[in-house]
């Protein structure tokens, strides 16, 4: 690439990125303009430290089970250890610099050290993401029609079956039309794929881990609003988180940051949470994460002094 292209591309990267930002600061902006903070405040010190801290540890957990799952979809024999603290890395990573650093791009880079094949590295990210979002929106369909009773009014009900609809879509022209499979990177994806479909076994475990994975966050953020005093019906949980989830992950802010507090503003406030206390609940979730990733800075820092060893 020329130093002209090259200029171009960090210029153009500059400018998405001081977009994202002008969209989670401007999102914060009007959600904290609109809400009486000192009571966002009151609300987030209700919550104690023996609640937040648990919640901090059931992220740590759901990054320890998201663990297992990645090492089901490597063919290659990574040791569980090395796997968690590539997790432990990422996490930090998107925590403390969101928005500059990708935490999966950190997992590829030091899971490649020792693949040797950026292929099957990316792949089974991919597939490690693709199948949490799964059990994500499983979970949130499961929970749909049992929760229409409480926003049969509002036309948001309809956001979870979109959603759904919208992945299965996406799902089938990715991998029934087999998309781009012309380009090598992109082939031998679809080779990867290919040999894990026929390993139903792995897939069904997979699935079943992700389900657990999703079942603490959702656990979590239900501790958090209990212990601010919110009682808040675990059904409207399972259907609203994978809603916020999915729209938090588009790139159109610094990690979700502001667009977050707004979906939970908006979607809780259907069932009569008040904006105060829903963006206090965004927060608490936010932060007990923040903290659950701090432990990745250590594996960071092991990792960057030791040279890296290729697992046998």
């Amino acid at each position: 690439m020329s130093s002209g292209g090259s200029t171009a591309l960090k210029l153009n990267n500059i400018l998405i990125f001081g977009l994202k930002l002008l969209v989670s600061a401007g999102s914060l902006y009007i959600v904290f303009s609109k809400n009486d903070m000192h009571q966002v405040g009151v609300t987030l010190t209700r919550i104690g430290p023996a609640a937040f801290l648990t919640a901090s540890a059931m992220y740590i957990v759901s990054l320890l089970g998201a663990t297992f799952r990645w090492k089901l979809l490597l063919p290659e024999r990574f040791t569980l250890r090395r796997l968690f603290s590539l997790y432990m890395i990422g996490s930090f990573f998107s925590s403390f610099l969101p928005g500059v650093i990708g935490g999966d791009a950190v997992k590829a880079y030091y899971l490649n050290k020792d693949a040797k094949k950026l292929s099957l590295t990316l792949a089974s990210i991919f597939m490690d993401r693709y199948l949490g979002y799964v059990a994500l929106i499983g979970l949130g369909m499961l929970a749909f029609p049992f929760s229409l009773g409480l926003i049969s009014g509002s036309p948001y009900k309809w956001a979870m079956p979109a959603i759904f609809g919208s992945f299965v879509i996406g799902s089938f022209l990715f991998f029934g039309l087999r998309l781009g499979k012309r380009f090598r990177v992109v082939s031998e994806f679809y080779e990867y794929f290919a040999l894990l479909k026929d390993r139903k076994d792995v897939i069904v475990k997979a699935v079943l881990i992700s389900v657990f994975i999703q079942i603490m966050s959702f656990g979590a953020v239900s501790l958090l609003a209990f212990a601010m005093g919110e009682h808040i019906p675990v059904k409207m949980v399972f259907l609203f988180l994978p809603i916020v989830s999915t729209i938090t992950t588009l790139p159109i802010s610094i990690s979700g940051i502001g667009v977050r507090e707004s979906v939970f503003v908006l979607l809780f406030g259907l069932i009569g949470v008040t904006s105060e206390a829903a963006t206090a609940l965004s927060l608490a979730w936010f932060f007990s994460s923040f903290v659950g990733s701090l432990p990745g800075l250590a594996f960071y820092i092991r990792h960057a002094n030791k040279p890296e060893v290729k697992n046998s």
